[in-house]
């Protein structure tokens, strides 16, 4: 029997074991086994990856912008070559399905392909002569070190979200990823290497609670990005922000679909499988609320169960559309969902335990599920179960539907399904939410636009990359400049002089 191996952290340019002998298990989803062990900083090797970014930050800010882009070209390229490999990761230690683990690996390449144009996306503003001989013009300067800290749900993507257009600007990075699936992170980090990134630039340590305070209250961290619960992310921000930081912090998400009576509802089925059960239900953007406007509830609940039948549970390396839930213990939470469905009054029409899979029946299993007739004060509505689990509620108009939408927690994603344009404006003019679908149930911005919810779903007004991820990881330095004409005296620069 061999040993359990164990995932180092990358500092410096290379693996690092660093000081702690704290572990924690890393587990295959899809056989409920320990497959790696990953190391858990402490506070004093999260102090060793600042140092090294701190040190490396010197001259990468003032490595040219060509210089700069060439390397994010060659990990564009490398990544794009190789994201096989990443995917095959992503699927070992997440659970999800190969296609959706090129699904993100695709995503964040986009905003690798928008991190290319930094040298345009940077550029400041120039006013000449403002007042006689002085100008004023504004830069646009990278922050220094940046930590970043990333879900369990994107292994790739979210990282992806932020390190490109960090380092474009000529930042440094040091990425804390989730300890439950971390090794993404590492692969992506020695990928930038390959590509040219100089050692010290990217840093990724692993850890729990104590390296993610140890990036909070260090110093030398001038910015946090983080995507994750609600809970968690409030107190990133708050803390972070107590600290003197620019925070990035993304919280939770109860995601609503609104569905008028004219709307196909074969197209709404299908959404509504794809957006509640794709990644088996662990992301933020999945859809786990239908407001079906009456009278369409019965048919548009026949339509998605039998969509639902046809789904094959299982191994995401075995050609499956739904995999494992990330562990045991969550799988039990959410499981644990449909006692208090049906306790509340609710109706199971789909029940996803026992589901029959393909893989091994150690692995953290739960099938798809639905419920109808769903009370908005059962915890089943209230709670961001993060699984994959589609609550029905039926309501009597759109604006009994608008109402709970713009009345819960939350405000990361919605869509409203109809064929009516009139609706459709009304609805993106009055829904209190940051994301926003017209028949589109996951409406995640393209790279060149910004990703980011309203009320508990996110904190502060710093949204992610596009236009936002530019601004948040540069700050503006405004020069105000007058140079004397040479016909003022002082050094003869040979100039002529007309007398």
């Amino acid at each position: 029997m061999t040993d359990t191996p164990t995932l180092n952290h990358w500092i410096n340019g290379g693996e690092a074991t660093g000081s702690s002998t704290r572990t924690s298990p890393v587990f295959n989803p899809a056989t409920g086994r320990v497959a790696k062990n990953v190391r858990l900083a402490s506070t004093a090797d999260v102090d060793v990856a600042v140092a090294a970014a701190s040190a490396a930050y010197p001259l990468w800010r003032d490595t040219s912008q060509a210089k700069r882009q060439s390397v994010m070209y060659n990990f564009r390229e490398l990544l794009n070559a190789r994201k096989g490999e990443l995917a095959d990761i992503l699927t070992a230690e997440h659970g999800k399905v190969t296609s959706d683990a090129l699904g993100e690996i695709a995503r964040g390449i986009e905003v690798v392909e928008f991190a290319l144009g930094m040298p345009h996306l940077s550029k400041g503003d120039f006013s000449e002569n403002v007042s006689t001989g002085v100008d004023v013009y504004t830069l646009r300067q990278p922050l220094g070190v940046v930590g970043i800290i990333s879900p369990f749900n994107f292994p790739a993507m979210v990282p992806l979200w932020f390190f490109p257009i960090a380092i474009a600007a000529g930042n440094t990075v040091v990425l804390k990823p989730s300890e439950k699936d971390p090794s993404a992170s590492n692969w992506m980090a020695a990928l930038m290497a390959e590509a040219g990134l100089p050692a010290g630039v990217l840093n990724v340590v692993h850890g729990d609670k104590e390296s993610v305070d140890a990036l909070l209250g260090h110093p030398d961290v001038q910015s946090i990005s983080f995507v994750g619960s609600t809970p968690i992310a409030r107190y990133i921000y708050e803390t972070a922000s107590r600290n003197g930081k620019r925070v990035q912090a993304l919280g939770g998400a109860k995601n609503h679909m609104l569905v008028l009576p004219d709307a196909d509802l074969d197209l709404t089925a299908d959404a509504a499988v794809n957006a509640g059960f794709g990644s088996a239900g662990e992301r933020c953007m999945a859809i786990s609320v239908v407001l079906a406007v009456e009278p369409i509830a019965d048919e548009l609940i026949a339509k998605i169960t039998e969509r639902m039948s046809g789904l094959k549970v299982g191994d995401g390396m075995r050609g499956c559309d739904m995999g494992p839930l990330i562990t045991e213990a969550h799988r039990d939470k959410v499981a644990g969902y449909i006692d208090i469905a049906a306790k509340d009054g609710a109706t199971v029409v789909v029940d996803g335990r026992g589901v029959e899979v393909d893989g091994e029946a150690s692995g953290f299993w739960l099938g798809p599920t639905l419920f109808d007739n769903v009370s908005t004060d059962s915890a089943v509505y209230q709670d961001e179960i993060f699984g994959p689990v589609l609550s029905v509620i039926r309501v009597a108009s759109y604006e009994e539907g608008l109402h709970i939408i713009n009345t819960g927690r939350y405000g990361n994603g919605t869509a409203i399904f109809t064929n009516d344009g009139g609706a459709g404006r009304r609805f993106q003019n009055e829904v209190q939410v940051g994301m926003v679908g017209i028949n589109v149930p996951i409406p995640v911005p393209v790279a060149y636009h910004s990703f980011g919810g309203w009320k508990e779903s996110a904190f502060g007004d710093a949204k992610a990359y596009g236009p936002s991820g530019i601004a948040f990881f540069t700050r503006e330095k405004a020069v105000t400049s007058r140079w004397l004409d040479p016909s003022h005296g002082g050094i003869n620069l040979g100039f002529p002089l007309n007398h």
